[in-house]
């Protein structure tokens, strides 16, 4: 029996996604549950496990292909008497040649070099070249007799792409630039998160107009109580006490004085959200994820706390789901955990603000006080306000990020867990 394999849906506002790989053949065997194949949305990848247990005998959707949820993607034969490998009775004669094709070829690491066309296969020797290989090849002008000559260093002997540029710049070959770029260079194509991470980017750019003000803040009450209590405070979590919690309180307390920094403009209309829905920037070694902690107006602090800790935890291991990477209406970017000072961090749409959170370092500050002024040692740190001038001018950012910083120096840190 085949087994429809269908483009899951990721969440409630997700009406596509895009394949990023495929971790089986057409013709390998996949078990229950296995994960075999991982795609992407425009927030979060998420690898998917097989819905049966049987032999993979067709790929219809074949890597950065955009998938509409619900779409069949592939089929799996669940017949027990299908064998890896082997084509099964009850499949179109079309699918048999692809099931052959893959069979004769060398098994090929798919997230890097995908399944190729058929024109790519030179059935009568079994050769085997990669799309990437294949573009170089066309674009130099390199006949397919000449690419078979083309000592491979792959496996199975398969040309790589360093083996045809070697080609080209060897005596014997044709030196040449290949899209004009110097044939020392690395070219690499960009993973499926960047990709969507820079297109994120330059629509908001695109969009929104950017202006920045920034304040200096003194975090040295906040980082007293904190290196009182972190270890009462480890005791009781499970994990550490940051910092982070006390701006994501002092921002929810300025948002409820300026609302209409929590608004959104969709073409001539504003938006004027009902919750405070903070987003957290968290870096990932291959991007960025922005989780978001909804309602934030009815959390106290210990569950801010627990909530940044949490998703900032789930995000490092990429077990959020689609729905917690979306909906925020205002964001933070702590940048400060690279100790930098400061820095101007890009809207994250459809916000109009995005707090950016600098490195907390001690500083020589003048104290004014009723006795004069004295100088002492203070543990500073930068906030900078990135806003929408479409509709936050100059004095509404201001005050803002000047409510942000007064929330902080003077909050009340007695019982806050």
């Amino acid at each position: 029996m085949l087994v429809d394999i269908i483009m899951p849906k990721m969440g409630e506002s997700i009406t596509e996604g895009t394949i990023i790989e495929w971790r089986k053949n057409v013709g390998d065997a996949v078990g229950k549950d296995e994960i075999f194949l991982e795609i992407g949305t425009d927030k979060v990848d998420s690898e998917i496990p097989s819905p049966a247990a049987g032999i993979l005998v067709e790929i219809l959707a074949k890597p950065n292909d955009v998938i509409d949820v619900g779409k069949v993607i592939g089929r799996i034969n669940t017949d027990g008497s299908a064998k890896p490998n082997a084509v099964p009775a009850d499949i179109p004669e079309s699918d048999k040649e692809n099931v052959q094709e893959v069979k004769e070829a060398p098994k090929t690491d798919i997230k890097k070099e995908p399944v190729v066309p058929k024109k790519q296969l030179d059935k009568s020797k079994g050769s085997f070249f990669t799309p990437v290989v294949m573009k170089i090849a066309n674009e130099n002008n390199i006949s397919m007799n000449e690419l078979e000559s083309i000592k491979g260093s792959g496996k199975s002997g398969r040309v790589t792409k360093k083996d045809i540029l070697s080609h080209l710049k060897s005596p014997g070959g044709r030196s040449k630039e290949f899209n004009e770029v110097k044939m020392s260079d690395t070219v690499v194509e960009m993973e499926y998160m960047r990709k969507r991470i820079a297109d994120h980017m330059r629509a908001s750019l695109d969009t929104a107009a950017h202006v920045y003000v920034m304040t200096e803040v003194d975090m040295t009450d906040i980082v007293n109580y904190v290196n009182k209590n972190e270890n009462i405070f480890y005791e009781k979590e499970s994990f550490k006490l940051t910092y982070t919690p006390f701006i994501v309180n002092a921002v929810v307390k300025a948002i409820n004085q300026f609302p209409l920094m929590n608004s959104s403009i969709e073409g001539n209309e504003i938006i004027h959200k009902k919750n405070i829905n903070i987003g957290l920037a968290v870096s990932l070694e291959d991007g960025l994820m922005v989780p978001v902690i909804e309602n934030c107006e009815e959390i106290n602090f210990l569950g801010l706390c627990r909530r940044v800790h949490d998703l900032s935890v789930r995000a490092r291991s990429k077990d959020l789901r689609p729905d917690e990477l979306q909906g925020s209406t205002f964001s933070i970017s702590n940048f400060g955990v690279f100790n930098v000072s400061m820095g101007t961090p890009i809207i994250n749409q459809p916000n109009v603000g995005i707090l950016g959170v600098g490195a907390i370092k001690k500083q020589p500050v003048v104290i004014e006080s009723d006795l004069g002024d004295t100088i002492g040692i203070r543990s500073q740190m930068i906030l900078s306000l990135g806003f929408d001038h479409r509709l936050i001018d100059g004095a509404g950012g201001s005050k803002f990020i000047d409510k942000t910083r007064f929330e902080i120096e003077n909050m009340e840190l007695m019982d806050l867990f």
